[in-house]
């Protein structure tokens, strides 16, 4: 699976809320699949910093579009369980979610992700999902 197939695929069949957060495919295969979101004054919260929400919804679009690059295509996922652990404040220019299948099983499938704030390059959350094939 290439980049253009992997956007694609995200821009036509993510819910609309996820894609105002405008998410980018800026890598995807076996190893290791990258989301690029902006920064904006929509995801922000109060102090200027971007809200927890729209951190979970990246991990968790970045470990969907992992379990596509581990396949090899885009295979129906479901999540089973989301955790997120928040680091430090969400700011800069845009934020960098960084996924990969840690284990992948017939009937579910374990990933993990880390969110980098840019252009700081320091991680503001971890996320581990599972998901049901």
């Amino acid at each position: 699976m290439d980049v253009s197939t992997a956007q694609d695929f995200l821009d036509r069949n993510f819910a609309p809320w996820v894609l105002a957060l405008s998410p980018t495919v800026t890598e995807i295969g076996p190893a290791r699949t990258v989301l690029r979101i902006p920064v904006t004054p929509a995801i922000n919260r109060t102090g200027g910093i971007v809200s927890g929400q729209a951190l979970a919804a990246l991990a968790d679009t970045a470990m969907v579009m992992a379990c596509g690059g581990h396949f090899g295509e885009m295979v129906p996922v479901g999540t089973v369980t989301l955790d997120t652990q928040f680091l430090r404040p969400g700011s800069g220019d845009a934020l960098r979610a960084e996924a990969e299948v840690t284990r992948a099983g017939r009937s579910m499938v374990f990933t993990r992700c880390t969110i980098v704030a840019e252009p700081s390059d320091k991680a503001v959350a971890l996320a581990t999902a599972t998901f049901a094939r």
